[in-house]
């Protein structure tokens, strides 16, 4: 139960919430305390340019934002993400109440969002499901958010879980909806930051969980799943990655190539970044089907640092060059758009 312990003394005393009573409302900001639901909070945006902010306290409950909440914000009120902690436990093999199957890899998120222009700031998404208390469950996939929709920025957020904690996806899929993490801080264990949102991690810190597994690797931190026309996926640029596990117990990638979608083109680039001795420096990449090689993908580094970074077999770690470098920036993968706080 090390998950449930650590989320509770995180956030002070416990708070369960399901259907509680509705927030306070005050013009254009929806305050949510210990007591009130997170989710009824959101039930009550009507309009644009809305802001909820969630005194501090652990709320148990799934909040899904709707596309119609465009231009929401959804902040923790200390500045404090370990202050106010949204929690839920289920996977995707967990069975729906009314018996119609499971809830998928999407279904099992804490955390959902189709809204454009959302903003979350100074909080904590967690899904706290273990797999060692559910062994009869195959499907141990457990979203902690799962974001689709344009523009979705999140800065000081804390995110957690184990199996694919971080869903960073697009509302269709021909579409490059655009997500910025800015000073977040991402954990899990396999493939937990995946999907197929063209997606800058500005200064975030990924960290590798360990696992009682005798194999290794024991998981990736990136999973991209990159529609082929986009020129763009996924940017970790001065960000750090850390580990609970032992030294080169992780990989930093393997490519997602969905049953749904076979003609992705997976694109990754990690530059300026820190990389611990959790990453195999050796072989950083893996495939996930040995039918899409991570050769033939669209992975590349730049100017990393650490032991992880340690170039030993130059031909498992492609690199960008200098002037390519320059076309993998946060400007050119967010287009027109300023998220607030970007330099």
């Amino acid at each position: 139960m090390r998950r449930r312990t650590l989320l509770t003394g995180l956030a002070g005393a416990f708070v369960p919430v399901a259907a509680g009573p509705a927030a306070a409302h005050d013009g254009r900001v929806l305050h949510v305390r210990p007591g009130d639901s997170v989710q009824a909070a959101v039930d009550r945006v009507d309009r644009p340019g809305l802001t909820i902010v969630v005194h501090p306290g652990t709320y148990r409950e799934v909040v899904t934002v709707p596309a119609a909440a465009a231009e929401l914000t959804l902040r923790g009120a200390t500045g404090d993400p370990r202050d106010t902690v949204i929690v839920f436990d289920r996977a995707n093999g967990t069975q729906r109440p009314d018996g119609s199957g499971t809830y998928g890899t999407a279904g099992s998120a804490t955390f959902t969002s189709a809204a454009p222009g959302l903003t979350v700031r100074d909080l904590t998404l967690a899904n706290d499901w273990l797999r060692a208390d559910h062994p009869d469950i195959t499907g141990t996939q457990a979203v902690a958010a799962y974001v689709t929709g344009d523009r979705s920025s999140f800065e000081n957020v804390r995110l957690l879980a184990h199996q694919d904690t971080l869903f960073a996806d697009t509302t269709a899929l021909d579409a490059f909806d655009r997500q910025y993490f800015r000073h977040c801080h991402i954990e899990g264990d396999v493939d937990f930051v995946f999907g197929r949102a063209t997606a800058v991690f500005d200064r975030c810190r990924f960290h590798t969980l360990q696992r009682d597994v005798t194999f290794t690797p024991k998981g990736m931190v990136f999973a991209p799943a990159t529609a082929r026309a986009n020129p763009h996926g996924f940017l970790a640029v001065r960000c750090r990655v850390t580990s609970a596990a032992e030294d080169a117990a992780y990989k930093l990638a393997r490519p997602w190539v969905p049953s749904y979608e076979t003609t992705a083109w997976p694109s990754l680039v990690v530059r300026d970044t820190w990389l611990g001795p959790g990453i195999d420096a050796v072989a950083p990449y893996t495939n996930m089907r040995d039918a899409y090689p991570w050769q033939t993908m669209r992975f590349r580094e730049y100017a990393d640092s650490g032991p992880g970074a340690a170039i030993t077999v130059p031909e498992n770690r492609p690199q960008l060059t200098a002037q390519e470098a320059a076309e993998h920036t946060p400007r050119t993968y967010l287009r027109d758009w300023r998220p607030r706080g970007r330099p």
